[in-house]
């Protein structure tokens, strides 16, 4: 049983999500073969890679772009490189709001797909 903007279990409520969180869970359920993980502490969606192709981070959604979805997703009001500490910005990672919602599984999708053609990540190893 799911209800917009709570998760639920056999009828019983474990948790209150905002509607940007829900979208999130939405989207990366509707990704075939996407993993949701962490990444920093934020929520994220990986490819069977190990890659992370999309973040969820104080409501907003950041996405891996190519160069060329990256340059239009920064035509949109308020996109930004992502920083999750001033001063220290991720490239390659574009963020946007809420306000831009109707644009996130595409742009989901899109990071998706070009995460998932690159190399794999290795196991660490011991030292």
């Amino acid at each position: 049983m799911f209800a917009f903007g709570s998760f639920f279990i056999f009828g019983i409520q474990l948790i209150d999500m905002t509607q940007a969180e829900t979208l999130y869970h939405e989207i990366a359920a509707g990704i075939p073969d996407a993993k949701e993980s962490k990444m920093f502490g934020a929520l994220c969606i990986k490819a069977p890679n190990g890659k992370a192709a999309v973040m969820f981070w104080k409501e907003c959604m950041i996405f891996k772009l190519t160069d060329k979805d990256e340059a239009e997703a920064m035509k949109l009001k308020g996109a930004k490189t992502f920083a999750p500490m001033d001063g220290r910005e991720m490239k390659g990672w574009t963020q946007l709001s809420y306000d831009h919602a109707a644009k996130w599984p595409d742009l989901a999708k899109r990071a998706f797909d070009y995460v998932k053609k690159l190399e794999e990540n290795k196991p660490k190893t011991a030292k």
